[in-house]
Order: C-alpha cells, then structure tokens, then sequence
C-alpha cells in the first residue's frame, strides 16, 4: 500500500532543489544588475557575490545530507520496506529541509537552521535504521 507512496516525498524534495535553482539565478541576475557581480564569475563559480551566497550555500547543502535520504528511499521501496513509519520520517525529512532552506535563504541565522538540520539529520537516522530493523527482521 505505501510502497510508491515513498517517492512522493522525494518528489517534494526535488521540487525544493528546482526552487533553489530557480532563486540562485534570480539573486545571481539582481548582483550582475546592482553592479556587484559580472556574469564572468559564474562561469568558474569562484566568487558567489553576496546577494546569492546564502542561496548558493543552500542549493550545495541540497546535494549532501538528502543524498543519502533518496539512498534509503530507493532502498526502502526495492526492499519492499515502506511502511507507514518510513513513509512518515520521509515526510519529516523532508518538512526539515524546507524550513531548513527557507532560514538559510533568508536570514541564515545559525540559531534556528542548526535545528531544522538536527531534526533532518535524526530524521534520516531513523529512516535508515527502519530500514537496517526491517532487514534484519525479514
């Protein structure tokens, strides 16, 4: 029953990632227009002008931790693992990547995003050892 169900929180995942895109080359186009960035420098993506630093940073983040969060989704649904319990964390991760992204893009203040991390971090933790419990058990 909750078997393709788990690719529906990837997809809201992916489509975080598409929103991130799209803003980085928003904020990207508003530095080349106010003078404070060339066109020239994305080209080597050396030097992120502060108008999109934040968002850049965020679009990288999207390619680290949730790596390993599609890992244990695949799994999970080749293993025929996705049960209600891993179906719900994927949601939870997810949830805490989006109010991740939205503080890291906004204000960045460490104070609040460190524990939107924490709880994707945990999150995912869990998911895979739903999916190591499952395993083990079968």
């Amino acid at each position: 029953m909750y078997d393709t169900a788990i690719f529906w929180p990837m997809m809201a995942h992916v489509l975080l990632i598409y929103a991130i895109y799209f803003l980085t080359s928003q904020r990207r186009a508003a530095a080349i227009r106010a003078g404070s960035a060339r066109s020239s420098q994305f080209r080597e993506n050396r030097e992120e002008p502060d108008e999109s630093v934040f968002v850049h940073n965020n679009l990288v983040n999207q390619f680290e931790l949730p790596v390993l969060f599609y890992a244990v989704c695949l799994t999970l649904y080749v293993t025929g693992s996705t049960g209600l319990a891993a179906l719900f964390l994927a949601w939870v991760f997810v949830f805490s990547r989006y109010v991740h992204a939205w503080i890291h893009v906004t204000s960045n203040r460490i104070r609040y995003r460190r524990p939107a991390f924490i709880v994707g971090y945990v999150t995912l933790g869990l998911m895979w050892i739903v999916q190591a419990w499952t395993l083990l058990t079968n």
